[in-house]
């Protein structure tokens, strides 16, 4: 197990919902209280299992609603499953929601030392990190403006320099490197392959064939919270695209 990164056991998530439509929130307790309240069970994860090694670097390809997202707040801790375990060997950086955490009143600069809290940073890191977060998201004087006055590029840059300032032995990319303009891209991406000659282990979901055929060894392809296929990163983005030409 000295090599093993990250375990995924047979991990399910379970939702329970409503089969008839309730417009407010007093039908919805009469209803309750009546036991009027019929209930289906949606499984967004079905009995996941993959094992990681230090330096993988694993693609999750899959069409809206496959359960990417659900399997990646998993695996970083934010959402609890239904069945099933991981194991994490090492610190996770989740990169799932850029500034999702940002207090919108604050300014950049305060919003750093929010964030970095938020992301359990301790204080005599994130100034002895400071200035470096501050070049990376290139945001001049806006770094002093409130973030409410930052459009969603802006944004994603100050929170990709807050997220990627730790050297993590696992990073979990949800999307994160199709936000932001051209240049941004290109200055994540070599961030993040900066990471994995470090031997930071991987996980990239993402819909575009080609970054996954560049940046990862495996992928996995989710179905309805299924893995329907598992491969190298070059075999998982090809049955990916063969499956949507067939899809559309």
């Amino acid at each position: 197990m000295a090599d093993t990164s990250l375990v995924v056991d047979n991990v399910a998530v379970k939702y329970r919902l409503t089969e008839e439509k309730v417009d407010n929130l007093k039908e919805y307790v009469i209803r309750l209280l009546k036991r009027d309240l019929r209930y289906k069970d949606f499984l967004a994860l079905d009995g996941v299992s993959f094992k990681l090694n230090k330096g993988d670097r694993l693609a999750v390809m899959g069409k809206n609603g496959a359960g990417k997202s659900t399997l990646m707040k998993v695996i970083a801790g934010v959402l609890k499953p239904s069945d099933g375990k991981v194991e994490r060997h090492g610190n996770v950086v989740p990169l799932l929601e850029l500034g999702a955490g940002f207090d919108m009143q604050y300014s950049g600069a305060e919003n750093i030392w929010l964030y970095g809290a938020m992301l359990g940073y301790s204080k005599e890191f994130i100034k002895s990190r400071y200035d470096e977060i501050v070049e990376f998201a290139d945001l001049g004087h806006f770094i002093n403006v409130p973030v409410k006055n930052y459009s969603s590029g802006m944004r994603a840059r100050l929170g990709f320099a807050i997220a990627t300032v730790v050297e993590p032995d696992i990073l979990i990319l949800d999307e994160v490197l199709s936000v932001g303009d051209a240049a941004f891209r290109k200055k994540s991406e070599q961030k993040i392959m900066s990471m994995f000659d470090k031997g930071t282990t991987v996980l990239f979901v993402s819909h575009n064939e080609n970054q996954v055929k560049t940046l990862c060894t495996r992928g996995i392809l989710l179905d309805k919270g299924k893995i329907v296929f598992e491969g190298t990163a070059v075999e998982t983005a090809n049955e990916y695209a063969s499956v949507n030409k067939v899809h559309n």
